[in-house]
Order: structure tokens, then sequence, then C-alpha cells
């Protein structure tokens, strides 16, 4: 098993050969599904200049939001910017780029690039923002725009259970963005909850196929809940 074995020790060794500049694709899908603790070895490696691909970027002091605490991102590729104050001050005071993307094209845009397709074209967004500078065809009487795959160099994702090989489940909210951002990265790193032995996935079930995936480590994770709804007392 042990050239197949995906499984590393240290987050240093997960997160090896990210540099400055490069390109990160997360999944997850508000807290549920970050990679929360692959974000904070990338905070500590103290990496700068970076472009972060994510459905949105965490809350001010979790999940993305701490690398744009420290400054490390340089530009958004997301859907929603809401519930973090410092997306939207750096975003107000012009220190942070943001290329807002619609929510399903941002995941088409992953699952082309994982493809292996260049880009595909979309009825959303035509007429507004986001088909400016776009090529636009018709097709059957109806307008397209064309958008562009995304890859990065580096993708983060959490999942549920993985085995040696990469093989990973994930669960509930966490299949959003996860599966797709797992295939758009030439080098692909997923934390698990639970690490175990190859053969006890089953492969019906499987999310994404170890083939896609280079790094595997286990961690514990807070699970923390962006808003706590309670029942109040009569």
């Amino acid at each position: 098993m042990s050239g197949f074995n995906k499984v590393v020790d240290s987050y240093a060794d997960a997160m090896h050969g990210l540099q400055d500049g490069m390109t990160v694709i997360a999944g997850g899908f508000g807290l549920c599904g970050n990679a929360e603790n692959l974000i904070v070895e990338i905070k500590r490696l103290g990496v700068k200049d970076l472009t972060v691909v994510s459905n949105n970027c965490g809350v001010t002091d979790f999940g993305l939001g701490i690398l744009l605490e420290s400054k490390q991102i340089k530009k958004m590729i997301s859907s929603y910017v809401g519930e973090n104050q410092t997306f939207m001050d750096q975003l107000l005071a012009d220190e942070l780029e943001v290329d807002l993307t619609p929510q399903g094209t941002l995941a088409e845009k992953m699952r082309a690039g994982g493809a292996g397709i260049p880009g595909f074209y979309t009825a959303t967004g035509v007429g507004t923002e986001v088909s400016k500078g776009k090529e636009v065809r018709q097709f059957n009487g109806r307008d397209y725009i064309l958008e562009e795959a995304i890859t990065g160099d580096f993708a983060i994702v959490k999942a549920w259970k993985g085995d040696h090989y990469g093989n990973l489940v994930y669960r509930q909210t966490a299949q959003n963005f996860n599966p797709m951002a797992a295939t758009a990265g030439k080098i692909t790193v997923a934390e698990v909850e639970e690490l175990v032995e190859p053969g006890e996935l089953d492969p019906n079930f499987i999310h994404t196929p170890g083939i896609y995936v280079d790094r595997v480590i286990q961690g514990e994770f807070e699970k923390r809940i962006e808003f706590r709804t309670v029942t109040e007392e009569a």
C-alpha cells in the first residue's frame, strides 16, 4: 500500500510548496466543510498575494477570514461576501480585489477546470455587470455568456471520511463546493475527520475518487456555527 499512501503526518507537509502569488481553491459552504486547519497552516506560512477561490470567505476570526485579517489575500473569486466585516471593509477600501461570481457559475467553473474543459456558456448573468467584457452568443434564440474555467495551484478540502488512497466522503452541506474544488487543484490536499483503512469506504458512495487527491491529513475540528438559533423559553 505504501506507494499509494497519501497520508501526511503534519500540516507543514500537507501545504508544502505553497508560495506567494499562488491560487488556492477552497471548498466549503459558509462554515460547513471548511478546511480550517489547512487555512491555519497557510496563515502560519505567511505566504502573501494569494488569489483565493471560494464561495465565501468565512467570518472575521474563523476560516478564510483569518487570511484576510493578516492581509495574505490579494484577490477573492467568490459568490457571497456577507458575514465577514473584514471582507467588506477591505473591499470598500480597495485593499482587496474581488471577482463576484454567481454561485452556480462558480461551482461549474471549478468542475469544468477539473474536467479539462476551458470554458462554457451560461445564461446566468446575461445583461448584468457579470457579463461585461465577456463573449455573448445565442443558442436557440437565447443569449449566453462565455465563462472560463478555474484551476488552482492548490485545492484544500475538508471531508467527513477519507482513506489512505485519498478517496473522500463528504457529509451533508460539506458536499457544496468541496467535490468540485477537489478536482481543480494541481495539488489537492484533504483534511478528514475520520481516516479509515482502504476498503472500508463503500465505492458506491465515494464523492471524490483518490485519483484527484495528492495529500490527506486527519484533523480535529471546531465546527463553529455562524448563527445559533434556539427556541426561547416561554
